[in-house]
């Protein structure tokens, strides 16, 4: 049972979100893991939008449908109120999640409410991932860049593995060249580097930046597909995925599921070695 924690610390885009939906979706279809995606963003819907669609707009979440337990509404704000009266043991997390495969893959809505409750609520989620980590093979945190800094320095100290997210721009290297010597654990076996949005043409592809920043081995990536963004907008990536998986498509959505399939089976591998090494 492991935390991974996706991290950025910079205000700029690097597909952080989606890069974890990616890779969250193909180790529920390949792996047999039972896994909880949890975010600490306010009334952010990016994950949301990545596996069903706002009731307003569309009923019909095809394949998966939808979860009708009484409690889903109420997502991390049910399980902060249960943490609160000492009623939440780790199996009852699943009461207040989407289901998006059942027994492999279930996400914690993201908080939408109000901010001074989501406030009182931040404080609970370090003891909610915990709580999870008791009952899920693998729990997967995608940690907002405003998330308060004593809550976000908790979470990234619990984790097992922290999944640091940088851009291609040479600005974004530095800044993360940087903060790595002022944060140790950004230097360990237990942060592992992502390229999302990657472009293989960009001057700043892997081995490059693996040669950089001095990486042993060859950053992460999450390339960027024109289905997949256009999936993640459209509540449709587990569709995608199971649809690329049985198909033989062309080199372009050849070389995406490829490179996610490399970053699953890096982050289960570095797992698995930091385990041994305890």
């Amino acid at each position: 049972m492991s935390v991974v924690t996706f991290w950025n610390n910079r205000k700029e885009q690097t597909g952080k979100t989606l890069s974890l939906a990616a890779i969250c979706t193909h180790l529920a279809i390949e792996h047999n893991y039972r896994i909880l995606v949890i975010s600490t963003a306010y009334e952010d819907k990016n994950l949301d939008n990545c596996f069903w669609a706002d009731k307003k707009t569309k009923k019909n979440l095809g394949l998966f449908g939808p979860n009708t337990n009484i409690a889903l509404e109420e997502g991390i704000a049910g399980v902060a109120r249960s943490i609160k009266a000492n009623k939440l043991s780790p199996d009852h997390i699943t009461n207040y999640t989407k289901i998006i495969f059942k027994d492999r893959l279930e996400i914690l809505p993201t908080f939408k409410g109000d901010k001074d409750e989501f406030d009182d609520i931040i404080r609970y989620y370090p003891e909610i991932i915990n709580i999870a980590n008791n009952y899920y093979d693998l729990v997967f945190v995608d940690l907002h860049k405003d998330t308060k800094e004593d809550v976000a320095e908790t979470i990234l100290a619990n984790s097992n593995l922290i999944v640091a997210n940088l851009s291609q721009r040479l600005t974004s290297i530095n800044a993360f060249a940087t903060t790595r010597e002022e944060k140790p654990v950004l230097k360990s076996r237990k942060t592992l580097l992502l390229l999302g949005r990657y472009d293989r043409f960009s001057k700043y592809n892997i081995k490059n930046i693996s040669r950089y920043l001095g990486e042993k081995n060859k950053v992460s990536t999450v390339p960027y597909n024109t289905l997949f963004f256009e999936a993640c907008e459209e509540a449709g990536v587990p569709d995608l995925f199971l649809k690329l998986r049985k198909t033989e498509d062309d080199e372009r959505n050849g070389f995406f599921l490829a490179e996610v399939k490399r970053t699953v089976n890096n982050i289960i591998y570095r797992l698995q070695d930091l385990a041994m090494k305890m």
